[in-house]
């Protein structure tokens, strides 16, 4: 039987919610606050949009460090093959760059945005535009939306897809926090996720602009516990630091005291480093410590690791001790920054936290506490690394949603 279902929120998730739900047979309306559909996928990637991650559907649980489990049925139900084969059927050709991230052939988010309306308006589902949702009650079995625009009345079903916090002149304001706690959901701690981190040091403020292409990033807590560790790019800021591998730590950070160590020559082990060092002094015997680091690092980081090594920097490169040599050789392996905390939740690009799990079932998206309200994208309690991996958990438990409705 054909059931009247609502859709809050036009991202990726409510798209194809919504899409789904109208392909079913049922009459769906999607909402949604802003001008334009998709609003926040435009910016994504860099304005590229990393469409999915093409790895093996099961290596997707191991880039997923929240709640993972939650999500095997709606990643086996509409797995990142599936969204490219989607985007094909509507005229969108899509590549596979470096750590399988899909984009567009197009480099162009907004050929995506397009492929997705196209396949929106195609199912039959109805939209509305620029209407806010205020206020969601239940009445008997229905339900019913008080919106800017008047209150509209008799859903049978109603999919939450409003996004998480960040990002907010997107539209993503926290509205379906309010809206799941009015009907008794638990809401776990927010805060923004996969965004830069602040340090203690100030010398970062000289360094901003500079990026590090090829180094090894460990993140440890006061203990010394390794958090996190990886390699690749990052970024100094006029705060502190940021890039694929910052946004990837800021995942596991975990109160106050971290560390962040560099090893800003990865590819040589100590013993190497130190021939390297040794070579590039007696090149430059007769020059001063300072003027004798420019085929080893970066110009800009040459004085902050001038400055760090205690070397009097007018010392002639012939004159180092063996001691003020293993000093410097510590601190290019261990380029150590004191993190400070995360930037604020509007600059993340996900919000941690959200809808627990505990409260909805994996198998269809749907409340296990109020009958008919579904969940789905980022309003769940369940985020994953950079890399399309986020954007492909909005397309499955949209899909689900909207299958299941």
């Amino acid at each position: 039987m054909s059931k009247k279902v609502a859709v809050i929120g036009g991202g990726p998730a409510g798209v194809l919610a919504a899409a789904f739900s109208s392909k079913n047979g049922n009459d769906t309306l999607l909402l949604e606050k802003n001008e334009k559909l998709l609003k926040k996928l435009y910016i994504t990637g860099k304005g590229r949009c990393n469409i999915t991650n093409r790895c093996d559907i099961s290596d997707f649980f191991a880039n997923i460090p929240v709640n993972a489990e939650f999500l095997y049925s709606a990643l086996y139900s509409f797995t990142n093959e599936d969204i490219i084969n989607l985007l094909d059927s509507v005229g969108v050709a899509v590549k596979t760059e470096r750590g399988n991230r899909v984009f567009p052939v197009t480099d162009q988010a907004a050929t995506v945005c397009d492929g997705l309306r196209r396949f929106l308006k195609e199912s039959g589902a109805k939209v509305r535009l620029n209407t806010t949702v205020q206020k969601l009650t239940k009445q008997g079995e229905t339900f019913d939306i008080v919106t800017d625009n008047g209150t509209i009345k008799g859903f049978h079903r109603i999919i939450l897809a409003t996004g998480g916090m960040s990002y907010p002149t997107t539209g993503s304001t926290g509205d379906g926090y309010r809206f799941a706690k009015s009907f008794g959901h638990t809401i776990t701690p927010l805060e923004g996720n996969l965004v830069p981190l602040e340090t203690e040091e100030e010398f970062v403020s000289s360094l901003s602009g500079l990026s590090l292409r090829n180094v090894s990033l460990k993140l440890k807590n006061e203990k010394g516990k390794l958090l996190y560790e990886d390699f690749g790019e990052m970024m100094f800021t006029h705060f502190g630091i940021t890039g694929p591998l910052v946004i990837s730590a800021s995942s596991h950070l975990k109160g106050s005291s971290c560390t962040v160590h560099l090893d800003l020559k990865p590819a040589l082990d100590e013993k190497q480093l130190d021939e390297r060092l040794l070579r590039d002094f007696t090149k430059f015997q007769n020059k001063a410590f300072h003027n004798s680091l420019d085929e080893l690092l970066p110009k800009s980081l040459i004085p902050v690791v001038v400055e760090l090594s205690g070397i009097d920097p007018k010392k002639q490169c012939n004159a180092i001790t063996k001691e003020e040599r293993r000093r410097l050789l510590s601190l290019l392996k261990n380029f150590t920054l004191h993190i400070r905390g995360k930037r604020p939740i509007k600059e993340a690009i996900i919000t941690s936290g959200g809808v627990d799990v505990r409260e909805i079932n994996p198998s269809t998206m749907e409340s296990k506490r109020v009958p008919g309200l579904y969940f789905s994208g980022e309003l769940i309690d369940t985020d994953a690394y950079t890399g399309g991996f986020n954007l492909q958990i909005a397309y499955s438990t949209g899909y689900l949603a909207g299958t299941n409705v």
